[in-house]
């Protein structure tokens, strides 16, 4: 559970399930050397992936390269199941940031075998959020700066109006497939830019509208020791 500023006191995120984008940005799918779907490409995350501010990305000793993605979140209000995408919009609650951080040896290791991105994108604290919700009433999503610096450095940056599927497309599709619960995250893709993280590294994602949020990153062995 992380417990996050909303409206005028708190909202506790305890989502059944994350449910990632894949290649939902054309210039990412390009640098990943694949083609844009012709559908929305999706993968789950697990809740248990979490964290919010003040809390450390951790490099798992299983990985040796975890890469960042900046992603707007879609946060879900009310339940949500064969919904369309007219209506869609009336299901969510609101928006905040999420790092989709992801083991990129491992994942590419998985798609050479044809086998599942689950323990690439699955380890605990590979899904951080923050710094708010932002509601849905108060923030137009169609065309928002989206970026990532590490360390001060620019890595990511972008617009969502770079969306190949829009969210209320997703929303039809995801919903069409599985029951969106209250509380249930939808990470809605990354820009180009994704990028190696390292010991002591220092990221700072943004999203317009929502703000600003960091994490400190640290490798699994020195908080072991």
């Amino acid at each position: 559970m992380v417990r996050l500023p909303f409206r005028d006191g708190f909202y506790d995120l305890r989502p059944s399930k994350i449910v990632a984008l894949a290649k939902n940005y054309a210039e990412h799918a390009k640098e990943m050397e694949s083609d844009v779907p012709e559908k929305p490409v999706f993968f789950l995350k697990p809740p248990s992936a979490l964290i919010g501010p003040g809390k450390p990305i951790i490099l798992p000793r299983m990985s040796k390269r975890v890469d960042h993605e900046v992603e707007l979140a879609v946060i879900i209000g009310k339940r949500a199941k064969r919904v369309s995408r007219e209506k869609a919009m009336n299901y969510v609650l609101g928006y905040t940031i999420l790092l989709d951080i992801t083991a990129r040896d491992l994942q590419g290791e998985a798609r050479e075998k044809g086998l599942p991105w689950s323990l690439a994108k699955g380890f605990d604290t590979f899904a951080p959020v923050g710094p708010r919700i932002a509601d849905r009433r108060e923030l137009k999503i169609d065309d928002l700066e989206i970026g990532l610096k590490v360390n001060g450095q620019l890595r990511q940056l972008g617009r969502t109006s770079e969306m190949v599927f829009k969210v209320p497309e997703l929303i039809e599709y995801i919903s069409s497939v599985m029951t969106l619960e209250p509380g249930d995250i939808i990470a809605t893709g990354t820009p180009a830019g994704v990028g190696p993280l390292s010991h002591g590294d220092r990221v700072e994602a943004w999203i317009e509208g929502i703000g600003r949020v960091e994490f400190d990153v640290l490798a699994e062995d020195s908080i072991l020791c």
